[in-house]
């Protein structure tokens, strides 16, 4: 256990609790949504605001990153100790689309706190997230006396985010030397409950794919040419159909080369936590569970890789019959990606396996977006365990463990600077991400901050 003392930590988080939250909506009030290009002033703006308050934090080095889209904000604070680990923290200072007609409560972009909650867009995703380590490495030096953090502690908070991240691997690449890190936290997840505190072990990853089947030259009479010419609509329906087989297992060939298996211990540990699946269901606007055999629900949203159909068409849509053979057919399909599978492979893979089941007369076209690799910190991984005694302080109870079913940009920074990545987030499903009234629980908020007061210690430790 770090030096940091509980109570000190505590204390001092309480005496500056108002000035954060009034700084915090200070910052929600700039509608950085990088979304919308004429918010493109707003989202530079949020970044200047955070680079300065950085620098009024204590950050010796605080600079704003260009990209040819949104810029990002870098900060560095050198441990005295200069053989100090090096941890890097990420998250995002843009924000979803928001207006006062989606069903909001109030104006999205003028925070207001009711019953122990703030309300306003980026309040949980991301900015509140981002916002407690400003809070949180200024507890750690008061409770320990130290002028400089006991990690040479370094932040990385993008512009884009909310947009698919398009610049952030070859930020993360022309940066990899300012980024060098031992170990990666990530502010931009969630716990499982207010109630169960939870510290989320790894990411999906996810490979996108359009296929389409090009028949005739053009709509042609199905009763004049039915059964005597390829239909694309037939084709695609056969390939969509092979796409699993009868055990819910995708059926490409290679598809779980590789595949990291879930152990006995994860297994327990997902079975420890309080997951009631009719309520999962009702959440999921769902009737019924389904997927792979032989695995939990949750083992199959966060552990296991799928193929799923994003969308489908082809032909005539329209009221009524237009009795024609089409002339295309398109398929949109996702694969979720776990550790172990390389994404390029997988496209290979399914190119492979697509290719091979298109019939003669049937042209096609299959094109892949860019990629993003899966993330996993084995559970006994010094890292982990560090944040997980971090947020056992803060909280007092014991820290269950889950995975994230989604994918996002901390596997880039895995794969480029090659080092463990690790979730810190105090966010929960009723925070309302990319929805109306989104919010954050405020004694939550405070415990991410206790947190970090504490992970900094204990990452030193853990570390060397």
């Amino acid at each position: 256990m770090s030096d940091t003392p509980d109570s000190a930590v505590r204390t001092y988080t309480e005496q500056h609790r108002a000035a954060f939250l009034d700084d915090l909506a200070e910052w929600l009030r700039i509608p950085s949504v990088s979304a919308q290009p004429e918010h493109d002033g707003d989202v530079r703006r949020s970044a200047e605001w955070l680079s300065a308050k950085l620098a009024e934090t204590g950050f010796p080095v605080t600079e704003i990153w260009e990209t040819p889209g949104a810029p990002a904000v870098f900060a560095e604070w050198p441990s005295e100790d200069p053989d100090a680990p090096v941890v890097l923290v990420y998250g995002h200072h843009d924000v979803q689309p928001a207006a006062r007609e989606d069903g909001w409560s109030s104006d999205p972009f003028d925070p207001v706190i009711r019953d122990g909650r703030m309300y306003g867009r980026g309040a949980a995703d991301d900015k509140g997230q981002v916002f407690f380590h400003t809070l949180g490495v200024r507890a750690h030096l008061a409770a320990t006396g130290r002028t400089a953090p006991a990690v040479h502690l370094k932040l990385l908070v993008e512009g884009e985010e909310e947009s698919g991240s398009p610049h952030f691997r070859a930020l993360a690449e022309e940066r990899s030397a300012r980024l060098a890190a031992d170990a990666v936290i990530v502010s931009d997840t969630g716990m499982w409950d207010e109630n169960t505190p939870t510290v989320c072990t790894g990411m999906r990853g996810l490979a996108e794919c359009e296929i389409e089947l090009y028949g005739p030259d053009q709509d042609i009479h199905s009763g004049s040419f039915g059964g005597a010419v390829p239909n694309p609509a037939t084709a695609l329906a056969r390939l969509v159909a092979a796409l699993h087989d009868t055990e819910g297992r995708v059926a490409v060939p290679g598809f779980y080369d590789g595949v990291a298996e879930l152990t006995e211990t994860e297994r327990a540990l997902f079975a420890e936590l309080p997951f009631d699946e009719d309520v999962w269901l009702r959440t999921a606007a769902s009737h019924a569970a389904e997927g792979e055999a032989g695995y939990s629900t949750l083992e199959r949203v966060w552990a296991r890789p799928t193929a799923e159909v994003n969308g489908i068409g082809g032909g005539y849509q329209g009221a009524g019959s237009k009795t024609v053979i089409p002339s295309s057919a398109l398929v949109k399909l996702s694969f979720r990606l776990v550790a172990g599978q390389d994404p390029e492979r997988i496209q290979e893979a399914v190119r492979t396996w697509a290719e091979a089941r298109i019939p003669a007369g049937v042209r096609h076209r299959i094109t892949f977006a860019p990629a993003t690799r899966p993330c996993l910190t084995p559970l006994d991984h010094p890292a982990l365990q560090a944040v997980a005694r971090a947020m056992g302080r803060a909280f007092g109870t014991k820290i269950l463990f889950t995975r994230e079913g989604g994918s996002g940009p901390a596997a880039d920074l895995q794969d480029v600077l090659g080092a463990p990545v690790l979730f810190l987030g105090i966010s929960v499903p009723s925070d309302g991400w990319h929805g109306p009234d989104e919010k954050v629980e405020l004694d939550l908020l405070l415990k991410g901050v206790e947190t970090t007061a504490h992970l900094w210690g204990e990452l030193a430790d853990a570390l060397r």
